[in-house]
């Protein structure tokens, strides 16, 4: 297995969205609310505490290849957060339904594999194993949207 990194969405990135209330990538406004569902944060990837704190909704797009639109909706704190960059499973996903992708170095998809009731780290380790596979996406297996990137560190 390679050694991999999660990674939430970028801090820049995030701080444009929460200074403009518009999406960094599209022309879509973004809509702030009190969190009704766990999310989770795509820069820390801490879930929210529904009822408690505020979150932004907008439209991101995982893939900087402009050949692979993948847009789709995301929630991020309202507050400033820390993003997420470890070797270390992001604990707080372990609550959230996820789908592992794999993809190979052009973005064409390898392998996409649920987690279910599997320890998240054998399944990324499965797919990030893979030959080809060159990074990888956590979805929301419910909501099918991004999550979180995987990527090689070796």
């Amino acid at each position: 297995m390679p050694s991999i990194r999660y990674l939430g969405i970028a801090t820049s990135l995030a701080d444009t969205v929460r200074s403009t209330m518009r999406s960094a990538q599209y022309p879509h406004p973004a809509h702030a609310e009190l969190a009704r569902g766990y999310g989770p944060c795509r820069e820390c990837l801490g879930t929210f505490r529904a009822g408690e704190e505020e979150r932004i909704l907008f439209t991101y797009q995982p893939f900087s290849d402009d050949q692979l639109p993948a847009p789709g909706p995301v929630f991020i704190h309202r507050e400033s957060c820390s993003n997420y960059q470890s070797a270390a499973f992001p604990e707080p996903l372990r609550a959230v339904p996820l789908v592992v992708e794999g993809f190979d170095a052009t973005g064409a998809p390898v392998r996409r594999e649920s987690v279910g009731n599997a320890r998240a780290e054998d399944v990324v380790s499965s797919v990030m194993g893979l030959p080809g596979v060159a990074f990888g996406h956590l979805r929301n297996a419910e909501a099918g949207c991004f999550v979180a990137r995987i990527e090689r560190i070796d």
